[in-house]
């Protein structure tokens, strides 16, 4: 039985009984479209964001950073990859967690499967999609970031590109920040419930917009142009995706709502994935924040990676699925 069914009873309530909107109408199906995700996506959001948030009381920076500066470095890859999917990133925090990487001893190439994954696989995107698609695309979707995230660091690892990196990152000493953590339970609930509180109140009015833009394409956007334009036919179909989603500058939870309505027009699976993550991870305000402590060299070898490791996800699942 779909969990969700309630609400979906309840979105056809308010849109026919309610509103007396005529049944099978299309503004009467966009609108459900709206309502029934926007509570779905609400539920998802704060159980997923307390529990990550209370997760990661018990994984401090420190104890992060020094997870990762003592192991070799491919197995420093996988973990870097696998904690970026539970600890935020955004453009307030890339360049500072940046320099706190490289001054504690992280190898650079380690420190890119964390730049790479901590965008890419976010484990709010994770859960939505888990409810909103199922467990199979989620789990393509968090495997294929991982492994975009752990090959890309390993390239930028064996080229050592360290000279690429700003000249003032490397002049910044490191100072002993470790702190001890003896936070108790309580305290732990009560922060991972603010955190909650503020983050959802952050970033829901995004989700909003965007389950809106996805139900006004659940509706009312024509199926013949969407698959002309990145249909199945259309070879060049995931590049055009990610051109599209590079300028582009929101949360993955808000692009998850326009990525359901388009694929229920008919855009394939890895089309949309490829545009989804074209968003998160290669946005232009996130290339912005970068710069500040990359070299133009290397944030282009950066970008050029991960175009091509997002190209090659959205055809090889288009292909597998």
């Amino acid at each position: 039985m779909d969990i969700f069914y309630p609400i979906n009873c309840f979105s056809a309530w308010v849109s026919f009984s309610l509103l007396g909107i005529a049944k099978n109408s299309i503004f009467g199906e966009a609108l459900i479209f709206f309502i029934t995700d926007s509570i779905k996506i609400a539920i998802l959001l704060v159980a997923i964001i307390f529990f990550v948030s209370f997760l990661r009381s018990y994984l401090p920076p420190e104890k992060v950073k020094k997870v990762l500066a003592n192991r070799f470095e491919f197995v420093g890859n996988i973990l870097a990859a696998m904690i970026g999917i539970v600890t935020p990133f955004c453009s307030c925090s890339a360049v500072p967690l940046f320099i706190g990487f490289v001054e504690s001893g992280v190898p650079l190439g380690v420190t890119f499967s964390y730049l790479v994954s901590a965008p890419m696989v976010n484990e709010v995107a994770a859960v939505l999609l888990l409810g909103l698609f199922g467990w199979k695309i989620a789990l393509i979707y968090v495997v294929s970031g991982v492994v975009i995230a752990v090959v890309t660091g390993v390239i930028i690892g064996k080229f050592k590109l360290e000279g690429w990196v700003e000249d003032y990152v490397w002049k910044i000493k490191a100072g002993s920040t470790a702190v001890e953590d003896t936070k108790i339970l309580a305290q732990r609930i009560k922060e991972a419930r603010q955190y909650t509180f503020n983050l959802f109140k952050n970033i829901y009015p995004y989700v909003l917009l965007g389950v809106l833009l996805g139900a006004f394409i659940h509706g009312y956007a024509p199926e013949n142009f969407l698959a002309s334009l990145a249909g199945k036919g259309n070879i060049f179909a995931v590049p055009l995706a990610v051109l599209i989603g590079v300028p582009l500058y929101s949360n993955a939870a808000g692009t998850i709502p326009i990525v359901k309505a388009l694929i229920e027009k008919g855009l394939p699976l890895g089309t949309a994935l490829a545009f989804m993550m074209a968003i998160t991870a290669l946005s232009l305000p996130e290339m912005i924040i970068l710069r500040k402590v990359l070299k133009p060299k290397l944030l282009s070898v950066y970008i050029a990676i991960l175009t091509v490791g997002v190209i090659f996800t959205g055809y090889l699942f288009n292909w597998v699925m």
